[in-house]
């Protein structure tokens, strides 16, 4: 559990900005004496220089672009036409035999018999193979 009290982020901004302008207002009070001391001490020569300096401020010439090359286009993949399979599995799902799509009584009958004779998992799924020609 939370010890004491929770602050809420406006009460910590708050105090956090009252801080900030008292220490604004210390530096002022003695920018201020410092500053009536100093100008005393300059002369008017120095001031010229001083304000020249700060009137000139160093500009660094830009690059021109670079003219960007046009992106070339992704090429589509070729769409490989496919069919639908009948595939008998075992049960480390290795193909044991395919049927064609419109035979799929033979392939639950076939899986059917190998269940019986070999005394493992055998099942039937539908499997999309490339058409090759």
């Amino acid at each position: 559990m939370a010890k004491g009290r929770v602050r809420s982020r406006m009460e910590l901004r708050e105090q956090y900005e009252a801080a900030e302008a008292r220490e604004k207002a210390d530096r002022e009070v003695h920018e201020d004496a410092e500053g009536e001391a100093e100008e005393v001490e300059q002369e008017p020569a120095e001031e010229a220089e001083a304000e020249e300096a700060k009137a000139k401020p160093v500009k660094k010439k830009k690059k021109p672009a670079t003219p960007k090359e046009p992106s070339k286009r992704k090429k589509t993949a070729k769409l490989v036409p496919k069919r639908v399979v009948w595939v008998i599995y075992d049960n480390s799902y290795k193909k044991v035999k395919t049927f064609p799509y419109n035979q799929r009584k033979e392939a639950d009958e076939e899986a059917e018999k190998l269940r019986q004779d070999k005394k493992t998992t055998y099942f039937v799924q539908p499997f999309k193979e490339e058409i090759t020609q």
